[in-house]
């Protein structure tokens, strides 16, 4: 099996348009926004599996849930934030001692089971 790096730009926007179902001009608003940012080779957008990701989440908020761009940004910045909490709180575990870690992770379990 290949591990393929997610962050490798590899499809133009025309691509991307396609597999979404929605038109480059919408890729290109949302790239206005802030929402995304593809990189740029040769002033041409590439797109990676991460920004697809990306992409559809942004397209369930809005399509799905009917979720405005500003609510879009907010929920993207706060799961960024999310996920950055999530590493440090992995990498403060591995720190804890065995009895502590255990402790610890039950804590956690029972503040998110709220």
């Amino acid at each position: 099996m290949v591990n393929r790096d997610k962050k490798q730009p590899l499809y133009m926007i025309s691509v991307v348009a396609d597999m979404l179902g929605v038109h480059p001009q919408t890729l290109r608003l949302y790239e206005r926004e802030g929402l995304i940012r593809p990189k740029r080779v040769n002033r041409q957008r590439l797109y990676s599996e991460e920004d697809l990701e990306r992409l559809s989440l942004i397209l369930e908020l809005t399509r799905d849930l009917g979720v405005n761009k500003a609510g879009v940004d907010i929920i993207l910045r706060m799961r960024e934030r999310m996920i950055a909490l999530q590493r440090e709180i992995e990498m403060m575990l591995r720190c804890l001692e065995d009895d502590v870690r255990s402790e610890f992770q039950k804590r956690i379990k029972k503040i998110l089971s709220e």
